[in-house]
């Protein structure tokens, strides 16, 4: 686990507890820093690096040269720069010009600070130099710096190289000034096993044959980027092309699956096309490769380095017979993702991890904005409601923090990606757009791109493009919704209809899951409103307070299309006019107002069985997404009723009475000519009345896998059914299934299976085999992991007994927060004091977020099983059945 300075741990959370107590930024606030955040000095900068890399798969070490130009601005006695797990063998330094003698200095390598210094037997005058080094490093097992990655095929077991840098890893293959707002151009070379393709960020100009058995190659200059961007894969590989507007898109993949990421293919050419004309700047590099890797990381699914983004196969690839329409959906959502980092992120990068979701946030959106333009027909649009959703469910809890958060450590930087990061950064990029319209917001980001090209940026240097291409007030409204932690929440009351309008009230307040009563921050938060089949009208809430007459007098949907960063709590009398008008809503706002209800139900500011009503309102033939939706929130109910059997069969048999009949209108098998959404929801309700123990599907889902019938449409669902209530003899055939399977997509998703079993016996059984090495090394993470969400105290308590072993099964970016995490779904208030004992003993002061979070998630559910349960138990004594 990495180590922090104990100066930088005691600022971070001077800064956290500020920032949680802070007031709103004043109009034209500047960002809280005079400088950009920087743990190297700043007296010598990076410009070019040639490095040249000799990987040894088979004994997990590399050897390196590098030759680092660069420019020293203040007379200095030493240079430092980022290193880790390295061993320097030599080290010269030299003027640019070639004059002058060759310095040799003296290395000290600290692993703990993560640094590597050069110290000089007199100190450099400033000018241009350049260090050239010769090292030798270490190759991991798990997604950190240049990994290795085990799999299984046909013709045996296969090893391949990757790289995963962000957000502080290159130091582990290069020696760098490992930072974002270091930018500079790399030239690599790399000395690989002749037979195996090797792909960078840049297409290779020359392949030698050395004729012992090793092929040099060398790739072009890359342009000037942030080392956590550059890229290096070497394996048993295949690649196939097309062209898009002059860049060769390819897809790379272990030999044998090419045909599988076809889709991907595709797909990036297409988004190519869109993200050129969007962002108003032309892709600038020659190529843009896709490249899969068998297995897994707790960290991240995909990276968008420039020119070669990675993305491990389960979320590229489409085999044919495990494959879903919702593994079709993600394939193209991520690639779409990524692809637009390779302008925001990559082309225009941020400073600091401070203003990651600069990267993030605009990326989740690009990706959401461009699925549901390019493909249509999937009625992706109702998905952005359930990212805000993700978003508040954290936004909501006292360990929040703001989108512009403060990061000193690289622990601290590793927990940065997270949902407020991505999804409330989305979320807020969405309504400010609604806010000042398409047009010109996309003329802003296209000001901005151009502005800061190759260059690095904070969150003020968009706002500000935004602001002057709308001609409106933006940067109040960004900075209330970004330097801020929290949600607003509207408090709505209307008055009687008159002239065929009817006049709301609207008071700001905050929404919290664990702070009853605490005294609200401020937001300027613009509304859209409108009645059913009514005009919309916008304005902005300022001050608390708001009046706005709205046309018609049906009942009134505040957030109207759902763009809005806050939740909305209506007057008891509102509320039934909307619960009695549910049917006619837009399928968009029903699914808004569904999850608005949830929430402050289940926070105890309404009744939590409004929701319930809210379901039974929903008419059978509503939007599949809202059915879907209703079976995911079933579930996640029905998970509170955890040891107590009566009172959850009593639930369970409102929350089949009400999906059965939709299942029933969907059937096991598809139809022609289906809408896509269809085929998803079929695969939804079949989960979840199987969690939910649905004799009638749990039932037929074992007489499919008896005899057979799993086409890959339904293979996962009706696995997941099989495996969640599995006995000894089933969980031992689906065990000796994956230690048969070869192909590495197959092989990964038994394991899973074995580890989602509601049998507390062989869930223990599933924690043993996740500490073999049978699995794979990627593989148990996600074993122990899966078995948490049914036994969450049983797989954290496994965990933290066999940290060490786990420690070597997890990503070092992932430990801090994989750990707490565990225990999320946990409905035993000793666990937070565990949690709390793990987080003392192995995580950093400053790095406790994802410790602190996992407590309030624990004790938030505590509370719901004791103080909303009984409410719920009484609406299902009066439910009719």
């Amino acid at each position: 686990m990495r180590r922090t300075l104990v100066t930088a741990v005691a600022l971070a959370l001077t800064t956290a507890c500020a920032a949680a107590n802070a007031a709103p930024a004043a109009p034209d606030a500047p960002m809280a820093r005079s400088q950009t955040t920087t743990q190297l000095p700043r007296n010598v900068l990076p410009t070019h690096y040639d490095v040249s890399i000799t990987p040894n798969a088979g004994d997990l070490t590399l050897a390196g040269t590098a030759t680092i130009a660069l420019q020293v601005t203040q007379s200095t006695p030493g240079i430092t720069l980022n290193a880790l797990d390295m061993t320097f063998t030599s080290a010269t330094l030299t003027p640019a010009d070639g004059k002058g003698r060759a310095l040799t200095p003296k290395i000290a390598v600290d692993n703990a600070a993560q640094t590597a210094t050069f110290t000089f037997d007199r100190p450099l005058a400033p000018g241009a130099y350049r260090l050239a080094l010769e090292y030798t490093g270490k190759i991991g097992t798990q997604a950190n710096g240049l990994f290795a990655i085990d799999y299984d095929t046909k013709d045996g077991r296969k090893r391949a190289l990757f790289t995963q840098f962000e957000n502080s890893d290159a130091r582990r293959m290069i020696p760098s000034w490992d930072e974002p707002a270091h930018k500079a151009t790399f030239t690599l070379t790399a000395t690989v096993p002749t037979g195996q393709m090797a792909v960078s960020n840049m297409p290779a100009t020359s392949t030698k044959d050395l004729g012992n058995g090793t092929t040099r190659v060398e790739f072009a200059p890359s342009p000037k980027m942030s080392t956590y961007l550059l890229f290096l894969s070497v394996g048993d590989f295949e690649r196939a092309t097309t062209q898009a507007e002059g860049v060769e898109i390819g897809v790379v993949t272990q030999r044998g699956s090419l045909d599988q990421a076809r889709f991907a293919l595709d797909s990036s050419a297409d988004v190519l096309r869109e993200y050129n004309q969007y962002f108003g700047t032309k892709y600038p590099l020659p190529k843009l490769d896709n490249v899969a890797s068998p297995g897994a990381s707790q960290f991240f699914s995909a990276m968008e380095n420039w020119g070669a983004i990675f993305t491990f196969e389960h979320t590229l690839l489409l085999d044919p017979s495990i494959s879903t329409q919702s593994d079709k959906q993600r394939v193209f959502a991520v690639a779409a993702h990524e692809i637009a980092h390779q302008w925001f992120g990559d082309l225009v990068t941020m400073s600091w991890w401070d203003d990651l979701w600069l990267n993030e946030g605009f990326a989740t959106w690009m990706a959401s904005r461009t699925t549901q333009k390019l493909h249509p027909e999937w009625n992706t649009q109702l998905e952005a409601v359930g990212s805000r959703e993700s978003a508040m469910a954290l936004d909501a809890v006292a360990s929040t923090h703001p989108v512009v958060q403060h990061v000193e450590t690289v622990e601290q930087a590793s927990q940065a990606f997270d949902s407020i990061t991505y999804e409330k950064g989305s979320a807020v990029i969405r309504m400010l757009e609604g806010y000042v319209g398409g047009d010109a917001w996309r003329e802003g980001v296209r000001r901005y791109m151009k502005k800061h090209a190759y260059a690095n940026t904070v969150s003020d240097d968009l706002w500000r493009e935004i602001q002057a291409a709308a001609g409106k007030p933006v940067l109040d409204i960004a900075h209330d919704f970004t330097l801020q932690p929290g949600i607003p929440m509207l408090r709505v009351a209307a008055g009687a209809c008159e002239g065929g309008k009817t006049t709301l009230t609207l008071a700001q307040d905050e929404f919290t899951r664990d702070r009853p009563g605490k005294a609200p921050l401020r937001w300027r938060v613009p509304v859209i409103a409108k009645s059913a089949g009514g005009e919309p009208v916008r304005t902005v809430v300022e001050g608390g307070h708001a009046r706005l007459d709205v046309p018609g007098c049906g009942p009134v949907i505040v957030n109207a299309g759902q763009t809005g960063y806050y939740r909305t709590l209506y007057a008891p009398a509102q509320f039934a006019g909307v619960r009695e008008g549910f049917a006619k809503l837009e399928a968009i706002d029903q699914l808004g107002v569904m999850n608005d209800v949830w929430a402050l139900g289940m926070a105890g500011l309404q009744s939590p069985s409004d929701y319930l009503d809210l379901v039974t309102a929903t008419p059978r033939d509503a939007d599949p997404q809202i059915w879907g939706d209703i079976a995911g929130t079933l579930r996640a109910l029905d998970a509170y009723y955890r040891g107590d059997a009566a009172r959850q069969a009593k639930f369970r048999a409102f929350a089949v009475a009400q999906l059965a009949p939709v299942f029933a209108r969907v059937g096991w098998d598809a139809k022609p000519d289906e809408a896509d959404p269809v085929k998803v929801l079929r695969t939804d309700l079949i989960e979840a009345l199987g969690a939910l123990g649905d004799r009638m599907v749990v039932e037929e889902a074992r007489h499919r896998y008896a005899a057979g019938e799993l086409p890959g449409e339904l293979r996962r669902s009706v696995l997941a059914v099989i495996a969640r209530h599995a006995d000894a003899e089933t969980w031992e055939r689906l065990h000796a299934a994956a230690k048969a399977e070869k192909t590495p997509l197959v092989k990964d998703e038994l394991y899973m299976l074995l580890s989602s079993t509601q049998d507390a016996a062989l869930a223990q059984r599933a924690l043993d085999l996740a500490l073999t090495d049978e699995p794979g090394a990627t593989n148990s993470a996600g074993m122990i992991r899966t078995v948490a969400g049914l036994h969450p105290d049983l797989a954290f308590d496994f965990a933290v007994a066999h940290r060490e072993q786990i420690d070597t099964k997890v990503d070092s970016t992932s430990r801090s927060r994989y750990y707490p995490r565990l225990a999320n779904n946990s409905l035993d208030p000793a666990m937070a004091g565990k949690v709390h004992a793990y987080a003392q003993a192995y995580v950093a002061p400053g790095s406790r977020r994802a410790s602190e979070n996992a407590i309030a998630n624990i004790k938030y559910r505590v509370g719901v099983k004791k103080d909303r349960l009984p409410a719920i138990d009484a609406w299902l004594t009066g439910w009719g059945g």
